[in-house]
């Protein structure tokens, strides 16, 4: 019972956005945040080790086809999450409660809308979707078993992006990170009896997604509707339509930089099929899952601060930020040299996980994994920047970081790169995608520092 009564505790734990501002104590506010996005990239890596492992390398390549679809639910989420967010916590600054709670119900109740209209856009224009997304006559059974699947539980799945950033305003951080890790755990679970004991294949990893992440989202729904004690929760919401543009746009960056992932891993994939087939998929797919676990601390750590940002800008706490601003770049800055080095010298040991040494597909990802390492030394502090900028509820900046990052500059870095020297191209666009971002945030913060005093 003593060990029950501080497991309770440790969920019932309270963070305040009203702190003094230390080292320590940012990394104690994100902490719940940065181990919940570390777990969930750790649970998307043995996700696709069921899939190669029990399935074949095909149906990882068909994975990495069809997640712009994952993508583009995460997208929405995010929009709605982050931008709804920075308005709902710059409101509790200013002690406007009532309005923070009637507008954070209008924009679930609109995220849940957009969730519906999405699924069923995908059941109508189902097969096209797919061969847009780089699928062959090969891949396309694989492709539409996910898919399919997925699309049912679209307008759940996108929630846990929703509210993920209103348990840290609630200052419940510690309750969303252990939701969170909880979907993701009965994700891979379900894995497991879906592929491994049923031999479901993709439909079987559309269904175990489907239903972690939409368990997540149901959890929050009652959450928020009983427990009326936290700053934010369910009220009879006043239709304003200017706060869900407002959401919208504060929310742009997040959903831009999304979207933009989607278009890009198209493009790559079309690109990298053409030079090199199914096993070159196959060998970005890899590498892919080895960014988004590599810099999963960095996201964690821009989401995680954001409401404090958002709350200490609501009240014009000028010294609270620049204190927020110039810890964060110094924390960021060394963790993304220690990544850069991991890539670097030690990719191969992720990349066993997947696949065998010796193997053309291992021999691809190894070699790619080193040209690819640079871009870790920006993409902490890129990621940072949109995530200040969006707090800020300055969405057009944000949206313009994110944009030319994730999209505007890579997709000239893909178009040009291959031109040249083949897959050592495509190896190469992110890393110069991102030493163009760098510059660009740096742009920004010069130009802005005088208007948010954060610098």
């Amino acid at each position: 019972m003593p060990k029950l009564s501080r497991v309770f505790k440790v969920i019932s734990m309270v963070t305040t956005l009203d702190q003094k501002i230390s080292t320590t104590g940012l990394l104690r506010f994100a902490a719940p945040t940065i181990l919940g996005m570390i777990l969930l990239e750790v649970f998307g890596i043995i996700d696709g080790l069921f899939v190669v492992h029990l399935i074949g390398t095909e149906a990882l390549s068909a994975l990495n086809i069809t997640f712009p679809v994952v993508l583009g639910v995460i997208a929405i989420g995010s929009m709605f999450g982050a931008g709804g967010n920075a308005l709902v916590a710059r409101q509790l600054g200013q002690k406007r409660e009532t309005d923070a709670r009637q507008n954070f119900s209008l924009i679930v109740w609109a995220a849940l809308g957009t969730g519906i209209a999405f699924s069923v856009f995908m059941f109508l224009f189902l097969e096209p979707i797919l061969f847009l997304l780089g699928a062959d006559e090969k891949l396309l059974p694989y492709c539409r078993d996910f898919t399919f699947v997925y699309s049912f539980f679209i307008p759940l799945a996108l929630f846990p992006c929703v509210f993920s950033m209103f348990y840290i305003t609630c200052g419940k951080a510690v309750l969303g990170m252990l939701v969170a890790t909880s979907g993701g755990l009965i994700h891979i679970v379900l894995d497991y009896v879906f592929i491994g004991m049923y031999g479901m294949g993709l439909r079987g990893a559309g269904m175990a997604m489907g239903i972690g992440y939409s368990l997540i989202g149901v959890f929050g729904f009652v959450y928020f509707y009983l427990n009326r004690k936290n700053a934010v929760y369910f009220v009879r919401p006043k239709f304003r339509p200017y706060v869900i543009m407002k959401a919208c746009t504060n929310g742009l960056s997040e959903m831009v930089t999304n979207l933009s992932v989607c278009v890009v891993t198209i493009l790559m994939n079309n690109i990298v099929m053409r030079l090199t087939g199914s096993d070159g998929v196959a060998a970005i797919t890899i590498i892919l899952y080895m960014q988004t676990s590599l810099t999963s601390a960095c996201f964690g750590y821009s989401i995680g601060v954001s409401p404090l940002i958002s709350y200490n800008y609501g009240k014009r706490e000028t010294d609270r930020l620049k204190r927020i601003f110039f810890r964060s770049i110094k924390m960021l800055s060394c963790v993304s040299v220690i990544v850069f080095l991991l890539c670097f010298f030690k990719a191969d040991l992720l990349i066993k996980l997947f696949v065998e040494p010796q193997t053309t597909v291992y021999e691809m990802a190894l070699g790619g994994s080193r040209l690819f390492a640079p871009c870790f030394l920006f993409m902490g502090l890129n990621i940072f920047a949109s995530a200040l900028f969006t707090a800020f509820s300055n969405g057009k900046v944000s949206a313009a970081l994110s944009f030319c990052r994730t999209f505007l500059f890579v997709t000239t870095a893909l178009f040009l790169l291959p031109y040249f020297w083949g897959m050592t191209g495509v190896w190469l666009s992110i890393p110069a995608a991102e030493t163009l971002s760098f510059v660009m945030a740096l742009y920004f913060f010069r130009k802005y520092k005088a208007v948010y005093h954060f610098a």
